[in-house]
């Protein structure tokens, strides 16, 4: 287990209020700077097909800005690889994506999907882009990201987001077993979808999660505290549920 957990923030929904009202403002890499100030270690941003909220241009002014890394989340689309190989972000997501979709459903089917996935993968990582697949929580998915060539997976923990009472330990327990497989079989384990100050503990705890990426309950909740504040906050409610399962102790 390592006692340093990683906090990705994703900023996409700074952009979503700024394509609102059309303009300059409020500016996604300025959220991104902010939240590097803040604690995190990296910038999440998803480039949707439709361009709803991050943009073209946003993607290549993180590229050239950020000193922490930028994890490019994408559909395995022929555009969005190409794009991925311009700019090379230090990491790529591939993230199942619905033009009719208020957020990503659920987790990519990289079992159905695997042959279609091989070739995408192995031209970023071919880059030197490290490639993640954002599945379930599911033993059959994580064998399917390893043998298509995916170097991180990221498990989605929507369903555990929304559960209460036995569904939710339901949903923890699955996260656990997923992450632990995951560590067996050599892929890194990153964690992440409706996260909030109520639900990232238990998932902080899970030894074998190395990034939590949040973005959405970040942005809402800076429109009363402020982002770094909020950033602050979330980076210390992890340190501190991970603290505890490490032994360690905590400012």
């Amino acid at each position: 287990m390592t006692s340093n957990l990683r906090l990705g923030v994703n900023i996409d929904h700074v952009a979503t209020i700024r394509n609102a009202r059309g303009g300059d403002h409020p500016d996604p890499v300025r959220a991104a700077i902010l939240a590097a100030r803040a604690g995190a270690d990296g910038i999440t941003a998803h480039l949707r097909e439709d361009r709803r909220h991050i943009s073209d241009n946003d993607i290549a002014r993180l590229r050239d800005i950020l000193e922490i890394p930028l994890n490019l989340e994408m559909a395995a689309t022929d555009e969005m690889v190409k794009i991925a190989l311009a700019h090379k972000p230090h990491a790529a997501c591939i993230v199942p994506e619905k033009r009719e979709e208020k957020t990503t459903e659920g987790g990519l089917d990289a079992v159905g999907g695997h042959n279609h996935l091989v070739p995408f993968i192995a031209a970023m990582r071919d880059a030197g882009i490290r490639v993640s697949l954002f599945v379930e929580p599911d033993r059959a998915q994580l064998d399917a990201a390893k043998t298509a060539g995916a170097q991180v997976v990221e498990l989605h923990t929507g369903a555990y987001c929304l559960a209460e009472g036995e569904a939710l330990r339901d949903e923890l327990r699955k996260i656990i077993t997923a992450a632990a497989h995951a560590d067996a079989i050599g892929l890194e384990c990153h964690a992440g979808h409706g996260l909030s100050f109520d639900t990232v503990g238990p998932i902080a705890e899970v030894p074998q999660i190395v990034e939590l990426n949040i973005g959405h309950f970040l942005i809402g909740e800076a429109i009363f505290g402020g982002l770094e504040s909020t950033i602050t906050r979330m980076r210390s409610l992890m340190n501190n549920a991970r603290a505890q399962v490490s032994g360690e102790k905590t400012a």
